[in-house]
């Protein structure tokens, strides 16, 4: 009798699911986390702009179409950064991939943990696995970049295509 009860109600679950997948919903395609108060660029870099200072990375949607992080090639201190330049390289178990800056300016610091442990960049893509430091010299730059929220609709229209 119990078993044919719970039968009957898995049964009856089931049709429910089932109905409900039918429905269709709108769901965002980017899965991966944005972060409010953070600035984003088209090639899927981040920037913190904090005082005198901007930190820049790569977003989690950007590891996570790279894959494992198993190298990482990034600049010296002292070095200029030009907006939409190459400054360094991320290589992944999948593809090798230039990593644009979102700003133009100097690097005053560089995240030197990243060339022993670039999986970083995989597990705390906005935290530990930042890559550089930058004295901004443009400050319309920061301005042209974008907000969470177009940056969410550019990886949902990215997924779509």
């Amino acid at each position: 009798m119990a078993l044919r009860m719970w039968a009957s109600s898995t049964a009856n679950a089931l049709r429910v699911s089932s109905t409900v997948s039918r429905t269709n919903f709108s769901l965002s395609r980017c899965f991966s986390t944005v972060l409010e108060g953070l600035k984003y660029a088209s090639s899927h870099e981040w920037v913190k702009h904090e005082g005198s200072v901007a930190t820049i990375g790569i977003t989690d949607h950007a590891q996570d179409h790279l894959g494992e992080v198993v190298f990482v090639d990034l600049p010296d201190t002292g070095t200029s950064v030009s907006h939409g330049s190459s400054f360094g390289a991320v290589e992944s178990v999948k593809a090798t991939s230039d990593i644009n800056s979102p700003i133009s300016g100097e690097i005053v610091e560089v995240n030197t943990k990243l060339s022993e442990t670039p999986g970083l960049i995989n597990s705390s893509p906005y935290e530990d696995g930042w890559m550089i430091k930058v004295k901004p010299s443009n400050p319309s730059d920061l301005e042209s970049l974008m907000g969470a929220k177009e940056y969410t609709k550019l990886c949902d229209e990215e997924e779509v295509h």
